[in-house]
Parts: structure tokens; sequence; C-alpha cells
């Protein structure tokens, strides 16, 4: 049975690879020199190894959110909204915990932006209860809601001191997420994340709430039928997964920016559906699937210095990777496996 398990992603995985490469040859690269270079621009030493961490803390953090909400049947595409949110709300507290103790500075930052991003996603959770707005229209709209309010604040209300730049007046620094091991980037977002992983997957598969939020998942009017108040759980169920991704955006703005400006997410929350997809949903395998997007994200960076290959394709390869794991997830595939690795066959070798 764990060979069976295994199967697919590895199988997957060959496959995908045996793709990029076919690719590369056709645009005169060395397949074997892009993928090493890949390597060593997200795993060849410490500190770039610590900064793939580092950028795949958010991922994660939007990949848990969209796991929790996906798990209901509530399809949130507003995780990187949401995330914004909460680094609104974290940047506009920060400035003002200077005489705050670091502890309760910085906790105080990842509250705001977990209640900012409550609410954000508590918005469309309260749209689909109570006015049965879709959404998937009411998240992404929110996303677009939140870019503007974020670039209004960093024109205006929040805008740095001297004016010259738009971008916010920078966090207390008692309220920054120290860093560790420098020069480069760990902090304890990531294991903040990881932890909040496990949280997830208790809360998913280990309490009462969590299994009415699979059973609202499974079938919403059996739910309903069996006493479960599904307005009530698409509320708090979307509140939670702004939550999670809030906090994302705090610790970003906490641990690496310190403040606020226009780009901050580069898209977090749009690349962490295929993250939480490719993981199917469960928290613990969101950390390594949030891993290798980072990796890939990270390792572009090297692949186009090194090899002179543009750092789009690593979109491309991410791609491929996503068709890949979703073609090995067919009726097709799970028959050939059962074949292969079903007790029967195992018997009828041995």
């Amino acid at each position: 049975m764990k060979l069976a398990a295994l199967a697919r992603p590895l199988a997957a995985l060959a496959t995908a690879t045996a793709s990029i490469s076919v690719i590369l040859l056709a645009l005169g690269a060395s397949p074997i020199k892009v993928f090493d270079a890949l390597y060593d621009g997200a795993f060849g030493n410490w500190v770039v190894f610590a900064d793939t961490l580092t950028k795949s803390a958010p991922l994660l953090f939007c990949g848990l959110a969209i796991a929790v909400a996906f798990e209901g049947a509530l399809w949130n595409i507003g995780a990187n909204g949401q995330l914004l949110i909460g680094a609104m709300s974290a940047g506009a507290l920060g400035p003002w915990l200077g005489a705050w103790p670091h502890a309760f500075a910085s906790s105080a930052l990842l509250v705001a932006g977990a209640g900012g991003g409550a609410l954000w996603g508590g918005i469309a959770g309260w749209l689909r209860a109570r006015r049965d707005v879709n959404e998937v229209i009411a998240t992404i709209m929110l996303n677009f809601v939140a870019a503007q309010i974020l670039s209004w604040l960093v024109h205006g209300p929040l805008m740095e001191a001297s004016r010259a730049y738009p971008m916010s007046t920078p966090i207390a620094p008692v309220a920054e997420l120290r860093l560790y091991f420098r020069p480069c980037r760990l902090n304890l977002g990531m294991l903040l994340a990881v932890t909040l992983a496990l949280v997830c997957y208790a809360f998913l598969y280990h309490t009462e709430q969590g299994f009415e939020l699979r059973a609202m998942g499974r079938n919403r009017h059996a739910a309903a039928f069996f006493g479960i108040d599904t307005g009530a759980l698409t509320v708090w169920a979307m509140a939670l997964s702004g939550a999670l991704a809030g906090v994302g955006g705090a610790t970003h703005l906490a641990a690496i920016t310190h403040r606020l400006y226009e780009t901050l997410s580069p898209g977090w929350g749009y690349e962490a559906i295929a993250v939480a997809l490719i993981a199917r949903l469960n928290p613990l395998a969101i950390v390594p699937s949030s891993v290798l997007f980072g990796a890939l994200d990270n390792g572009a960076q090297a692949m186009q210095r090194t090899q002179d290959v543009s750092p789009v394709l690593v979109q491309v390869i991410e791609g491929l990777v996503i068709m890949t794991l979703l073609a090995f997830d067919t009726t097709a595939w799970t028959a050939i496996r059962d074949a292969l690795w079903s007790p029967q066959s195992t018997a009828t070798k041995g």
C-alpha cells in the first residue's frame, strides 16, 4: 500500500521532468544544466535554502486558507486579497507599537492581520450565506478592492513622512519578527505556518466542527437536513480561511518588508490554489507542496542568471507539474495502479 501511495506522485514527477526536458532541448538548453541551476538556486547552500523557506511561508499560509474553505465546498479565490488586508491591518498598527514589549508588539501585529483577513473572508461568507452570492465572484472582486485600498493607503493616509515614495511608514522595530542566522532571512514565520498546518489538520479531521465543515463540503443539503447550520458555518469557515491568509500577510510584513507598498504580493493567493490542490487539501501535505513552489520561484533567478533561461519558464514548469499530477489522478491511472499494486497482483507475482 505504501508503494501504491507513492506511485502517483513519483510517476507524475518523472513524466513532468521528461516533458520539461523535451521543451528545454527544443529551446537549445541543456536540461541537466538547467535543473542543476534550479536546484542550486533553491537548495544549493544554507542561505538559499533558508530563502526558499522564506518564500514558501506566504504560500503555506494561503494554501491552508484555501484548503479550509475548499473542504467546505467554499471556493475561496480571495486569499490574495485577504493576505493584503491582513498586511494592511498590521501595517497600520505597527508604527504605534514602539513602547510595547517585543513579544506583545509582534503578537499584536499577527492578531491584527488575522482580524483583517477574517473580516475580508467573512464578508464573502456572509454574502454567500445571506444573499446567495457566488463566493468565487465575491472573493475575486474583493481581491481587486483590497488591491485598490492598498494603493490608496500608500499614496494617502499611511504614506511615509517624506511623501516621496508610495509606501507606508515602517513598523516599530520592536514589532518586527526577528531574523535568525543572518544574512539569510529565516524567521519564525515558517515555523508559525507549519504549526498552523498541524492545527488545521487536527481541526479538520479530529474535531466536531471540522467534521461538520467537511460534511457540508460533501453535501450541503444533507448537512442541513441533519441539523448543521450551514449558513453560520459558511460565514465562520470563510472568516477562518481569511484569518489564515491574513496572518500570512502580517507575518511577511513583520519579518520581511516592515512596510506596505503596492506590489507587496506577487500573487501568492492565486499560486496557493495550485499548492493546495496538489496537496489534495491535506494541511500536512501543503507544507512540502509550498516548499516545492517556493523552490521553483527561488531557483528561477539562478536559472536565469547562469543558463540564460527566462524565469517565465518556471511558470511553464509549474503548469506542467500541475497538469501531470491531475492527469495521474484520473480513473485510468487508478485502474493501472490497482492492477500493478493490488493484493491480488502481488500474490500472483509471489
